[in-house]
Formats: C-alpha cells, structure tokens, sequence
C-alpha cells in the first residue's frame, strides 16, 4: 500500500466510521478502484478503526471519564445504568463476532453486488429514520439498547452502515435523536477495542507481511483527523433531522457499486 492510499483509505474510514454511509461499504469500494494489495489489509484495518475509536474517545471524553469515574464505583445509580445498556447492547456482536467471525470475513472478498445490496438497505433505514416523529425526553430503555446493539451486529455485513443501522433503529424506536447518535458512537468502542484485541491476541497480525509501518501511520492520522470532524458533524446532522441527504447518497452509492459488479 502506497502512502497515498493510505491516505485516501484513512480519510474515507474516519468519515465513513460516523457518517451513516458504512466504512466497510467505502472501503471495499476504494480497494476496488485503487487496487489495493491484499497484503497488509488486516493491519490497516486494525490501525484505522483503532484510530477513529481514539477520534470517538476524544470528543466524548468528559461523557466517557464521567460514565467510568461514576458508574464503575456505583457512586451515580444513572451513571451506572447507562454504562450497564452499553455492555448490554455489545452482547449480539459478541455473539457474532465468537461464533461467526471467519464467515463474516469470507463476505469481505470484494463483492460489490453485496456491497450495493446493503447500502440499499441502509438508505431505506435512513428515510424511514428521516420521516419517524421524534419523542423528546424519552430515554434508550434496555430493551432499545439490546434492540440497537441487534441492529451493530447485523451492521458486520459489507455496505450496512453501522451509524446508520444503530441510529435508525433508535430514532424509528422513538428515542430523542441527539441521544440515539451518543448511544451509538460510545456503544461501538467496546466491540472495536475487543475485536483488535482479539486480533492481536491470535497473532493474526503475524503473517501480514505486508503492513509497512510508515502506511499505517498515514492511515491512523488521517483516520484521526477526519474522523473527528464526522464524529462532532454527525452529532449536529441528526439533532437537525437532515438523515434523507445520506439516504439519497446510499442510494446513489449503492446503484453505482451495483452497476459495477
């Protein structure tokens, strides 16, 4: 991977990891078109959403210190609820993630007719998000944040948004759409920082000869970067409702990775 690639690749992960446009979906894409190396992608991965996990970490970090300062010394009861639905909802990843991993991977072989097919879907999530009334003061019960966590798992799938999946399925639940876009964004870090530990901890990493170093840090930085400004953005768009312009863009995505097939 050239140093260019990775810095393509990195900007189109930080802003896809919290746009709802999927990461995977752009990702599968750009590899397509830049013919990217096989070699090395498994580290790039690793090292591009360990990054927009840090971008997540940095503009949530008094609401992050607050939920681990509080709620894991049961000082606050609400502190430690919230932190509890957050384990709650990584519980159907978990399971797919232990006992379906190696499918899961098997999907991500470039297959842009299913790339194409799932960003559909996504853009069917986002209008139907668009148009659901909004009941502010609502709060995610633990059965929205089991249901939403659901909604994560399903988004392993190539071209499935995971924003995109998890903050519709708040929204059309009838939970306040400011609070939707936090759960969502502080539900993943669990299951990222498990995954790469995992990862890391199979020594899969071992036989990826081809992850130079100078690449991966290009990636990391641009992931960073950009995924800090998605991350602060996203938050805004969907307190406003504006969800049917990433529809439309899915949707145009998902028509052009189709035709590409």
């Amino acid at each position: 991977m050239t140093l260019f690639e990775a810095f393509l690749l990195g900007i189109l992960q930080g802003l896809t990891e919290f746009l709802p446009v999927s990461s995977s979906g752009h990702l599968e894409l750009g590899n397509h078109i830049l013919h990217t190396p096989v070699e090395g992608n498994l580290a790039f991965a690793l090292t591009v959403h360990a990054a927009t996990v840090l971008s997540t970490i940095t503009v949530f970090q008094k609401e992050i210190s607050a939920l681990l300062r509080k709620g894991l010394t049961f000082k606050e009861r609400q502190e430690t609820i919230y932190l509890g639905k957050l384990l709650f909802s990584a519980l159907p990843i978990a399971v797919v993630g232990l006992l379906f991993k190696e499918k899961v991977e098997s999907l991500y072989s470039g297959n842009l007719l299913l790339v194409g097919c799932f960003l559909l879907v996504t853009a069917v999530l986002l209008a139907f998000a668009h148009f659901r009334k909004e009941f502010r003061g609502k709060g995610i019960s633990w059965m929205n944040s089991f249901v939403i966590g659901i909604a994560q798992a399903f988004a392993v799938m190539p071209g499935l948004s995971r924003s995109g999946a998890t903050i519709a399925t708040g929204i059309l639940m009838g939970n306040e759409r400011k609070e939707v876009a936090r759960f969502s964004f502080l539900m993943v870090l669990l299951p990222v920082l498990g995954a790469n530990f995992l990862e890391i901890a199979g020594g899969n990493l071992k036989n990826d000869a081809g992850a130079d170093l100078l690449p991966l840090f290009v990636g990391f930085i641009t992931a960073y970067v950009s995924g800090l400004l998605a991350c602060k953005w996203m938050i805004k768009i969907v307190s406003r409702g504006k969800l049917i312009y990433f529809a439309i863009y899915c949707l145009i995505i998902a028509l052009i990775a189709i035709f590409a097939a």
